[in-house]
């Protein structure tokens, strides 16, 4: 039964997606490369009886991320969703990284994304459709957050570029723009805006959103 993959799948957002769609009864394929994964995949088993497949993997290493990808595709099929959330999130200014702590940050923030989009967008098409999600923020750039401001403007316009290749043939590409800091037990908890990414997946053809913006006085 196909189901969500996750990539991205730490402790916070990434764990809370992970449980909202394992709560519905979906498999999922987490993928992150944190030492943490295997106790946030523990966590999601105590919820659900789905099945839950616990990958490792550095989304800024194609060639890793796929080798996963394709792990989670043998194990319980073209997946339904695509959730990409992985971030490097470092307070920084203009002309404070290196060149190569830029780049380093933009493989994973977006490329990465685009890594994964484009290595299952097509079979999701060829399945018959699919959703995918990618997780955003910054919608106002700011100067202490210099290199995730960029990477986030550059979700967006991905986010729009994968529509395009890929929304008329059944793949709904979206973004959640996280625009506050999230915290637990207030209106900017994770499992509330976990709920958005569920919306999406549930929403028909007709009335497709491509992006979701959430700030900490949204219900969501």
């Amino acid at each position: 039964m196909p189901g969500l993959v996750i990539v991205g799948a730490g402790p916070g957002l990434g764990a809370a997606v992970a449980a909202r769609f394992a709560r519905e009864g979906l498999p999922v394929a987490a993928i992150a490369r944190s030492r943490a994964l295997d106790e946030v995949a523990a966590g999601f088993r105590a919820q659900s009886s789905a099945p839950v497949l616990a990958l490792r993997a550095d989304s800024s290493d194609r060639g890793a991320l796929h080798a996963a990808l394709d792990i989670a595709v043998d194990a319980h099929g073209v997946p339904d969703v695509l959730v990409y959330n992985a971030a490097i999130i470092r307070p920084d200014r203009p002309g404070e990284l290196s060149t190569q702590q830029h780049l380093d940050a933009w493989s994973v923030n977006v490329l990465g994304a685009m890594d994964a989009a484009t290595h299952l967008a097509p079979r999701m098409a060829q399945a018959g459709g699919g959703t995918v999600i990618i997780t955003g923020g910054m919608p106002q750039p700011l100067s202490r957050s210099t290199s995730l401001s960029l990477g986030k403007a550059g979700v967006r316009a991905l986010t729009q570029i994968l529509d395009q290749e890929y929304g008329d043939l059944g793949v709904h590409v979206a973004t959640v723009t996280v625009d506050c800091a999230i915290v637990p037990g207030t209106d900017a908890d994770p499992e509330l805006i976990a709920e958005h990414y569920w919306a999406l997946h549930r929403q028909p053809r007709a009335q497709w959103q491509h992006e979701i913006v959430h700030s900490a006085s949204d219900p969501a």
